[in-house]
């Protein structure tokens, strides 16, 4: 497919999710601008990214290290937000420690405090959510209930990182409507945190192609959408 082409064909589905996520959070009382949109970008080529940043989509979210640094540093003449959303092993957290403007899915704290040193030593911050498994799905990252607020008091202490929030990944159902009990819960316990750690979490990472709606009426503040946007991913290259 020519460039041309297939820039228009981003730029289209760009528009239409964009419409679709100002009218579900519309029905849900709230203003669209709370919503923010990350364009999951991983597998995909940088040019898609660079055209979806000529129609205005400025946040991108990637999923493994290696490919994040690889399109960050091709597009580093374009002002992208970059967020890190997959599963981060330890091993690479030296590729994203201070690198992103947001990495979601902290669900550890050995994973926290080697992303607190490696962000103290080049003298840099980093924006964390943590992701919690409210379903306690064995193939999924992310912190049980029980370990969160100890997870959330430790990193809230460290000096490098900056708690934003939470993430969550729910369970796959058919009907998005089965998914909303657990982004109501994550809301409950993003909420029962502000009040632990006398903060306010100003972000709620929750919400994907299939259930985004639902999660915009329980919430989320950022929602991750990549199949809707750029089509089915590509492995091949990886």
């Amino acid at each position: 497919m020519e460039l041309e082409e297939r820039a228009r064909q981003l730029a289209e589905s760009l528009a239409r999710v964009r419409e679709d996520m100002a009218e579900a959070a519309r029905l849900a009382g709230r203003d669209p601008a709370e919503v923010a949109l990350v364009a999951i970008s991983k597998t995909h080529p940088a040019s898609d990214v660079a055209a979806l940043f000529a129609a205005g989509q400025r946040v991108f979210g990637e999923s493994y290290a290696q490919e994040a640094k690889d399109k960050r540093e091709e597009l580093a003449h374009l002002p992208i937000e970059w967020h890190f959303v997959g599963g981060l092993q330890r091993n690479k957290a030296k590729l994203m420690a201070g690198e992103c403007a947001l990495i979601h899915a902290v669900d550890s704290l050995r994973l926290a405090e080697t992303l607190d040193r490696k962000c103290a030593e080049r003298g840099r911050v980093q924006n964390v959510l943590l992701q919690v498994n409210s379903a306690g799905e064995e193939q999924k990252h992310g912190i049980s209930e029980a370990d969160l607020p100890a997870l959330a008091e430790a990193v809230a202490g460290m000096p490098a990182l900056r708690l934003k929030g939470l993430m969550v990944l729910p369970p796959f159902f058919d009907d998005p409507e089965r998914a909303r009990p657990f982004f109501a819960r994550a809301r409950e316990l993003k909420e029962d945190l502000e009040r632990r750690l006398s903060m306010r979490l100003p972000h709620l990472s929750m919400g994907m192609t299939g259930d985004f709606a639902a999660a915009i009426a329980e919430g989320a503040t950022l929602v991750r959408i990549g199949t809707r946007i750029f089509g089915q991913r590509d492995y091949s290259n990886r």
